[in-house]
């Protein structure tokens, strides 16, 4: 029998039983160790936001400013940004440790010092995770004590309350809220409310140590790194369609340099023999039959050699063939297209499909008037986008040939987009990478 324990602060507050569990008592030791840490951190940073807040006042006020004190705040400044990266270390290691206490998920383990002591000491200026650490200590020191300080007195003011009968000795008046009661009678409701915001306390305990560990995680982890796995999928997917594209060129170049033009000398002489045979000869018919046959199977294997690379990629490109498959379409068709850049081929015929495909579509389900294809090249992708007038309501699941368009893109490490309200317009965005 296994447990569904959440494993984390902010997933056990949405559970129902958060306030009988143990939770809220680990936020509270999270908070209580937070204060040291943060206090510290706090008094290193007044050191120089203190007297820099000073100096803006006097500035804002018109006062003058002596030289010692800008002087003073160059040097502090300075030396805290020189210190930041290497007090920053310790401070991210110990909040590290803690954080398991609302957190257990684990974070990565920071790469340790090497024997080159300067080496890594000059690293910790170029890391981008030892400045994320600094930002969090700044965090820390800043934000932090702010927040718990609010919550503070708000504890204090719910503490009062709820006391506030027993501090009436019914002669002096005591400051309840907004007024001010001298028995215990009048102060009971303000105590009964009191009580009641209790487990709301609890709560925002709760939120509050959650959403520093949130911050804390965010910063001390840094992006999520790419799995090891899923990289080397990515790499052999990319490989695969490299290997696609040699053996697709291989085959087409095959079929058009080698059976084509033996079909093309089969028909001829089938032609020829026609011709060489008289029409009541037992053998005209068979021959005539063959002769068709062979005719049929040429039309058939330039097909199937177009369908492997369209003959107007070849010619014309993407832009050409684009336009190609617009002045074929049912319905009128604008192209519009920004390829600066040639594109690769795998790429090219992904996108040739896509645009053949979608138009298909178009032609068969929308019920469109007119449609627009437009193809648009950036630093890292070729875009292409087919929008319709049509009705809308483009659905994959009802086998219009979005399925199998969006495994087309995938294989091509690329990514489509739906847009079809009700009613129209329909927009299909298709992202594909133009990896050099």
């Amino acid at each position: 029998m296994t447990t569904n324990r959440p494993p984390h602060l902010a997933a056990a507050l949405r559970r129902p039983g958060y306030l009988i569990s143990w939770w809220p008592w680990r936020a509270l030791a999270y908070a209580g160790t937070t204060v040291p840490v943060a206090g510290a951190l706090a008094l290193g940073l007044g050191v120089v936001v203190a007297p820099a807040v000073a100096v803006l006042n006097a500035a804002r006020q018109g006062r003058p400013v002596e030289l010692p004190v800008v002087v003073f705040l160059a040097v502090a400044g300075l030396a805290l940004a020189a210190v930041a990266p290497l007090v920053s270390a310790p401070v991210a290691g110990f909040e590290r440790w803690r954080l398991g206490v609302v957190d257990s998920r684990p974070l990565p383990a920071r790469r340790p010092f090497s024997g080159d002591v300067v080496g890594s000491l000059a690293a910790r200026y170029t890391d981008a995770a030892a400045w994320r650490e600094v930002a969090y200590a700044c965090w820390l020191g800043a934000v932090v004590p702010v927040a718990y300080w609010t919550f503070a007195v708000l504890a204090l003011l719910d503490l009062t309350l709820l006391a506030s009968p027993w501090l009436v000795d019914g002669t002096d008046d005591v400051i309840v809220m907004w007024t001010t009661v001298d028995t215990p009678r009048e102060a009971a409701p303000y105590a009964v409310g009191a009580a009641l915001f209790l487990p709301v306390l609890w709560y925002l305990a709760g939120l509050l140590v959650a959403g520093q560990a949130t911050v804390a995680r965010r910063l001390l982890a840094g992006p999520p790194a790419e799995p090891a796995a899923l990289r080397e999928v990515t790499r052999s997917r990319a490989r695969l369609v490299d290997a696609y594209e040699a053996e697709r060129r291989r085959i087409e170049r095959d079929v058009h340099d080698g059976a084509q033009p033996r079909l093309t000398s089969l028909t001829v002489q089938l032609g020829l023999a026609r011709i060489d045979v008289p029409d009541d000869s037992p053998a005209a018919r068979p021959l005539a039959v063959a002769h068709e046959q062979a005719k049929e199977l040429m039309v058939t294997l330039r097909q199937i050699a177009q369908g492997i690379r369209p003959q107007q990629l070849t010619e014309l490109g993407l832009a050409g063939a684009a336009r190609q498959l617009a002045g074929e379409a049912a319905i009128e068709v604008d192209v519009r297209a920004d390829l600066p850049r040639p594109v690769p081929e795998p790429v090219e015929t992904t996108a040739y499909y896509v645009v053949s495909e979608a138009l298909a579509n178009v032609a068969s389900h929308a019920d469109a008037a007119r449609a627009e294809v437009r193809l648009t090249q950036t630093d890292r992708h070729l875009v292409v986008e087919v929008e319709d007038d049509g009705r809308g309501g483009a659905d994959p699941a009802r086998g219009t040939g979005l399925t199998g368009l969006a495994d087309r893109v995938a294989a091509a490490d690329g990514r489509l987009l739906l847009a079809s309200p009700a009613g129209g317009p329909t927009l299909v965005r298709v992202e594909l990478p133009c990896r050099p």
